[in-house]
């Protein structure tokens, strides 16, 4: 189908939230999984964004089909920005949520609140079927690490990170909330008007 576009990710966090915020795009998802895809993309970049190009550019050509992708992370600046495009490996191979949380949260033991501030970020990047980047968008959300983990909700550090103008953590706000603040939300937003578009155009 040409209204058919593949969402460059295996975390279902991810999937569940794109599948939400996408969902004004008139197209139908699919991911990794749905095509049975299991290779990785060597995430070589120095940028989110050249990661996100990466794997958007990698997975379009091997699904042949229009791709959408994005690399995300926090960045800590008393840490001078790590983790960073390193954030989902921080830990090392196969740590889990827990264990990158408290690593960092180790690293940032003494650091008052005040040198707390950090950000998350997310780049989204589309390719078409031959794997040529058609566009690409960042967004980010400022806030601060708290000492200790809040909430239930969202993945990876969300319950660490408290964004600017909240006092709950990302793992605690609502999910609503969350698509309205945060860096994928705002991110993907950009990347939502230029899909409806090139999709608007297909029919």
């Amino acid at each position: 189908m040409k209204n058919e576009l593949l969402v460059a990710t295996r975390n279902p966090g991810k999937v569940r939230e794109l599948a939400d915020l996408l969902s004004s795009a008139p197209v139908r998802l699919l991911n990794l999984r749905d095509l049975g895809i299991s290779t990785d993309v060597d995430e070589t970049g120095s940028t989110f964004i050249e990661n996100a190009n990466l794997k958007a550019t990698a997975y379009a050509r091997e699904a042949a089909m229009i791709t959408i992708a994005d690399d995300s992370g926090l960045a800590i600046d008393a840490l001078g920005g790590a983790p960073g495009i390193l954030s989902a490996r921080y830990a090392g191979a196969g740590a889990d949520d827990g264990e990158r949380i408290r690593k960092i949260l180790g690293e940032l033991s003494g650091v008052p609140g005040g040198g707390r501030t950090a950000r998350f970020i997310s780049a989204m990047s589309v390719a078409d079927a031959s794997g040529e980047i058609l566009f690409a968008a960042e967004g980010v959300c400022e806030g601060r690490i708290i000492t200790e983990p809040r909430g239930t909700g969202g993945f990876g550090y969300d319950p660490i990170f408290v964004p600017e103008g909240f006092d709950r953590s990302f793992g605690e706000l609502p999910p609503e909330v969350k698509a309205e603040i945060s860096h994928r939300a705002k991110a993907t937003r950009l990347a939502v008007r230029y899909l409806q578009g090139f999709f608007d155009g297909l029919t």
